[in-house]
């Protein structure tokens, strides 16, 4: 096995050939923030709040999709870094109507712990409050559009994990959004097998179980990685790989 060896921050790491720089980053022990990112899925690139410094670089690098080569030299925690975290999570808040009062991942919601960590407690942008639709077609699931960062792991889930391709993402600008089909009502869509992977994969409320009420969401970001596990290795549900 190839070991590379590269700086974080100052402090040397030694890692595989073939690690990202975000596994490098976690294996380091900095803590930083992510959205569209989820173990188990591709990576994207979506949300931009893994960006780093890296040096000789004309731009700051995705974490999740630059692999680790030998020398580099990363900055994690900047000033530029530290602002730029923070303005990209307050224009996600401005974007979209995130009341979390009301919502049922209060509390188990990715957006709201990437806000916590970027030092955002309160919004210098004025509100969008765009008019945006919820789906409640589906027998069992819901899709509140209001609460959609367009992250992707729905998207991915769906087609990676369950094979359906049930999600999609259409239009552009500020009418871009997640569509179920070709753009149909959720429960319309014959290609859903009702597993609820998109569910489990989404970092905010925006798809949710309908049995669940305000701050009852139970937060299972592990299960896409241990699915892709048991895909890859043929193993399934019922021998317990998916907690």
């Amino acid at each position: 096995m190839t070991v590379l060896t590269l700086a974080i921050d100052g402090e040397s790491l030694a890692v595989p050939d073939g690690t990202t720089l975000l596994q490098a980053c976690r294996q380091r022990g900095v803590p930083l923030p992510t959205l569209c990112h989820l173990d188990g899925l591709q990576p994207v690139g979506a949300c931009r709040l893994c960006l780093l410094e890296l040096e000789g670089a004309a731009r700051l690098v995705p974490a999740c999709l630059t692999p680790v080569a030998e020398g580099m030299v990363v900055r994690s925690d900047t000033a530029q870094l530290r602002a730029f975290r923070r303005l990209t999570v307050e224009l996600l808040f401005a974007e979209g109507n995130h009341v979390c009062a009301v919502c049922v991942a209060n509390g188990a919601c990715e957006l709201q712990d990437a806000a916590v960590a970027v030092g955002l407690d309160h919004g210098r942008l004025a509100q969008q409050w765009p008019a945006r639709a919820v789906d409640a077609s589906h027998p069992r699931f819901g899709l509140d559009h209001n609460r959609c960062i367009l992250c992707t792991r729905c998207v991915r889930a769906c087609d990676q994990l369950e094979g359906a391709h049930v999600w999609d993402v259409a239009n552009r600008g500020s009418h871009c959004q997640i569509i179920a089909g070709l753009d149909q009502p959720w429960g319309s869509v014959e290609a859903c097998t009702s597993c609820g992977h998109c569910v489990d994969a989404c970092p905010t409320g925006a798809l949710f179980d309908k049995q669940e009420t305000c701050t009852e969401r139970q937060a299972r970001p592990q299960r896409a990685a241990a699915l892709r596990q048991a895909r890859d290795h043929g193993r399934w549900h019922n021998q317990g790989v998916v907690p």
